[in-house]
């Protein structure tokens, strides 16, 4: 018979996230993972299978409580008007603040794609999932905000505003004020056609 894990999973994930969000995949050795949930190496193997299942369940953990709360005034029907330049100004808000995980480490995934792992066919698909989540989210946004332009139009800023987002996402740890600079186009080029 099985043991119960005597550890709340939630938690744990929790803390895998933010050592992988710190210090990403390839550089969370696993006793810094041990360090950070508060497992043994048996322990997060036998819960997660591998440092490689302790990453997945943290990826998902950050989409379902990072991500998506965030974009969710996007994704609601209807979308207000100002969702987009919402979404923009609280992530500039963030980066502003040195201790907040966004202004610190930027994204999760952003940094992800920047590392070996991403040569695994499943992780690149979780990326490539979440750069077409965030831009269907902004062109919501986008439809919302320009209701009289045209289709395509509002594809073209959404592939803007996603662009300068992921560019910002990638800067922040290196440059900051580049990295609020680019979230700075991102809201105009929202707001100059409102």
């Amino acid at each position: 018979m099985a043991r119960t894990p005597s550890f709340d999973r939630d938690t744990v994930v929790r803390a895998a996230r933010t050592a992988f969000w710190s210090t990403g995949y390839d550089s969370a050795s696993i006793p810094e993972l041990e360090a950070a949930t508060g497992l043994s190496r048996s322990s997060i193997y036998n819960a997660f299978g591998s440092k490689r299942g302790l990453f997945d369940a943290a990826v998902q953990n950050y989409l379902d409580e990072v991500v998506r709360p965030r974009l969710q005034p996007l994704i609601v029907d209807p979308v207000a008007p100002d969702a987009l330049t919402e979404y923009l100004g609280g992530l500039s808000a963030g980066f502003a603040r040195v201790e907040s995980m966004a202004g610190a480490n930027g994204c999760l995934l952003i940094n992800t794609a920047a590392s070996d792992i991403v040569h695994d066919s499943d992780v690149a698909r979780i990326i490539a999932d979440y750069r077409a989540e965030l831009r269907a989210a902004f062109r919501r946004g986008v439809a919302a905000r320009l209701p009289e332009s045209a289709p395509a139009e509002h594809d073209a800023i959404a592939d803007t505003v996603t662009g300068l987002v992921v560019a910002a996402f990638a800067l922040v740890r290196a440059d900051r004020d580049n990295a609020l600079s680019l979230l700075d186009t991102a809201r105009a080029a929202v707001a100059a056609r409102g």
